[in-house]
């Protein structure tokens, strides 16, 4: 990310591994960080937590933490009584995929930027990892950044709205050393879609098994605490 030194950039911090990444790459660029966390009432609620703490650590100039309850929505194995599954990754879209979450999300992130006058957002989608999920392709975020100039004021008058989503095409270890080398905690980010009752990672979900994995593939140590 570049050109940034000095602007406001909204991040969408969801308290996961990627989004600490994004929050500690706007830092690195010297933006002034407006972080957004949704809390959508999501079964993996003790991210909400990591998120404090990531937006905290980065020195966030505002953490909104705004609370959306898409369990009324349901359709996903996040936000209705469905089982995570624990056999893998597939190469279908998952039962985790959350109806048009990155697009409900980006909607809202959008929305604050205009409010403090902010052209620049960042979100940790990923399309190598999460290439199930169709909100994390790289013609949405596209598509998104298009859309930004229509549905906007801001965007009616000349604002150009960018949308960063520096991970896009990066695999998990990649992103483990990128934390590593930002000298980000990676203990303080939470990943998995099931915790257990003594708050620790499942070890078993789709989310656990890639960042195991990216630690492993780096040759990093891996500080979560999985059950």
């Amino acid at each position: 990310m570049q050109d940034l030194a000095g602007k406001t950039l909204i991040v969408l911090l969801s308290g996961g591994l990627d989004s600490m990444v994004c929050a500690g790459l706007a830092r690195e660029a010297g933006a002034r960080i407006v972080a957004l966390t949704i809390d959508y009432n999501q079964r993996h609620r003790v991210e909400l937590e990591s998120a404090a703490r990531i937006a905290a650590t980065v020195g966030a100039a505002e953490h909104i933490v705004l609370p959306l309850d898409l369990r009324r929505f349901g359709g996903s194995a996040l936000t209705a009584d469905i089982d995570v599954p624990k056999d893998g990754v597939g190469s279908d879209v998952p039962v985790t995929y959350v109806p048009a979450r990155n697009l409900i999300f980006l909607s809202f992130t959008l929305g604050l930027a205009e409010a403090r006058q902010a052209q620049d957002i960042v979100i940790g989608v990923n399309a190598l990892d999460y290439s199930g999920y169709p909100d994390c392709r790289p013609e949405f975020i596209q598509g998104f950044e298009d859309l930004a100039r229509l549905a906007t004021r801001d965007g009616d008058q000349g604002v150009e709205f960018r949308i960063h989503a520096p991970l896009q095409h990066m695999p998990k270890a990649d992103i483990a050393t990128e934390a590593a080398r930002l000298g980000m905690d990676a203990g303080m980010s939470w990943s998995c879609y099931d915790p257990t009752p003594e708050g620790l990672h499942c070890g078993g979900c789709d989310s656990c098994r890639l960042r195991s994995k990216g630690f492993a593939d780096a040759g990093l140590t891996d500080p979560t605490r999985y059950a």
